[in-house]
Formats: structure tokens, sequence, C-alpha cells
């Protein structure tokens, strides 16, 4: 009998040893986990626009629309400058989405009397009736048990999706943190490569 004491993994694998079964490592479990990334990755997708879809059918809005409407109701008289930091859009886009909702007679502006260079966003009732109507934004609910999460956990999951957006060339996009889906418009923050 041949010792195999101290033998290598490499040293075993022998023509002999394949004719009896021995096989050289099963890739199928690699195969299977990136599968299983990609469907992962599909779910976050699916959810998003669901939620999206959900918004838009029982509240008529977007995603960056509700959540400028509950900063609004949230800080009551408040400035372009401020909804901006907390909804983390730039001043451009929030004046692009305030003009469309007060089209829509969701909002209202009115000039500071104390200083004429700021203008406070206000809700009108009809504002405040969808805003009550309205879904939970779909990241409320994510932040609530993410934060609920032990700090090693949460620091593993960001790393893992820094990592997934930089194999998906996905590094240099502009993104807000709001969990939208649906036409890319700038409207809603996005930056589009094509011009309209």
């Amino acid at each position: 009998m041949v010792s195999t004491k101290g033998a290598t993994p490499n040293s075993l694998d022998t023509p002999d040893s394949k004719q009896t079964g021995a096989s050289a490592p099963d890739r199928s479990s690699t195969v299977h986990n990136y599968e299983q990334v990609l469907v992962a990755l599909r779910r976050v997708i699916r959810a998003t626009d669901l939620h999206s879809k959900r918004l838009s059918k029982h509240a008529g809005l977007t995603g960056p629309q509700l959540l400028i409407m509950r900063t609004i109701r949230a800080l009551g008289e408040v400035t372009i400058g401020t909804i901006a930091d907390k909804v983390s859009l730039s001043q451009a886009t929030v004046t692009t989405i305030l003009d469309r909702l007060e089209q829509r007679n969701l909002v209202y502006r009115v000039r500071s009397t104390q200083d004429k260079r700021k203008v406070h966003a206000h809700l009108t009732e009809q504002g405040d009736e969808i805003l009550a109507r309205a879904p939970n934004p779909l990241q409320e609910d994510f932040i609530k048990k993410f934060q609920s999460l032990d700090e090693w956990e949460q620091t593993m999951i960001l790393a893992s999706l820094q990592r997934v957006a930089n194999m998906m060339d996905a590094d240099d996009i502009d993104a807000s943190p709001v969990l939208h889906v649906g036409p890319v418009l700038r409207e809603d923050g996005w930056k589009s490569e094509t011009k309209s």
C-alpha cells in the first residue's frame, strides 16, 4: 500500500485516480452562484418597478415627487435648498419637480417676507390628501431594516453592492438614494446621455 502522508492534492491527481472516478473540482457551484446573484439583482429591480407602478397608480406620483412632498410636510415652511439637501437631489432638479407639482396644484411657493431671496414651498390641501393615501417610499422600509443590522453586516452589504456596481461599469452613473425606475427623466434627477 502506498502512503499518501504529506501528499498534496495535485500529487494524487494521477491518470489512475481520474479513471477511478476522481475529478477536477466541480465549477457548477460557481455558475450557480453568479446566476443567483443575477436573480437577486433582478428581484431588486422588479420590486422597485412594482413599487413605482403602485405609487403612480394610487397617487399619480414618482418616487422623487413623493419624497419632496413628504419633506415639505415634515419640515413645514421649507426652502428649495433645504429640500434638495434632505432628498439628495440638486436644487435645479428640485425646482423642476416643484414646477410640475405646482402645475398639478399639489404644492405652492411663497417668497419669504423676511428674505426676498428665499422661496418657501408648501403643500396644498389637494397635495396633503394625495400624500395621505400614497404608499411609503420603498427605501424607507429598506432603511429601517438595514439600520437594524449589526454594523459589520451593513459594511459587508455596502462593500458587496459597491463591488457589484463596479462590475456593472456603473461607478460613474449619477444616482440619488431614491429607489425609482421608469422613464429616465431629468425631472427625477437622472442624467441621460441622449439629448431630448
